[in-house]
């Protein structure tokens, strides 16, 4: 309730700077709505409608496994294709700047990409970034947020298989 009224009143004072703005345009030449006022009211539409990201917890991924391999749980699947924010940490990359990561429950202190006996989790999550990024500590906790897809895909440049992937807009060291 608290971030509607906040909305309404900013509605409210953009349409009032609006309506102050065009009055004084009225006295000269120019008939569009001041740089202010343009800018103001972009950077209030832009957050307006966007869409608050689920919570997303690795308890909430599988409702079990089965000979066919893992199943994805029902809220897993509702969630498909919407902005989710996760947090989780960043298992050791392939290479120090990176176009994706794997982000893991637990810490992981090995690359597991670079050992054939690491104890690859089930349970993971690849997200991938539009830029690269240097990899983060692996003992600290990340936040990401962005759009879940679901389904098998492999990655065309190294060959790493996922079935649960993010999309990421947001990413950040856990406060």
């Amino acid at each position: 309730m608290r971030c509607f009224c906040k909305r309404v009143a900013a509605v409210l004072a953009i349409l009032l700077l609006t309506l102050c703005f065009r009055c004084v345009g009225e006295e000269t030449a120019y008939e569009g709505p001041s740089l202010f006022t343009a800018k103001a009211e972009a950077a209030f539409w832009d957050g307006w409608f966007e869409e608050t990201p689920a919570e997303l917890s690795f308890d909430d991924m599988y409702a079990g496994s089965s000979s066919l391999g893992l199943e994805l749980s029902d809220r897993l699947q509702g969630l498909a294709g919407k902005r989710v924010h996760m947090t989780g940490f960043m298992a050791p990359p392939l290479t120090p700047t990176i176009q994706f990561f794997v982000l893991t429950r637990e810490p992981m202190a090995i690359c597991p990409f670079c050992s054939t006996d690491a104890d690859w989790p089930d349970n993971i999550v690849v997200v991938r970034v539009e830029e690269p990024v240097t990899a983060l500590p692996y003992d600290r906790p990340i936040e990401v947020t962005g759009q879940l897809s679901l389904g098998t895909a492999v990655d065309e440049e190294t060959g790493f298989v996922s079935l649960v992937r993010i999309a990421a807009d947001s990413l950040q060291e856990a406060q």
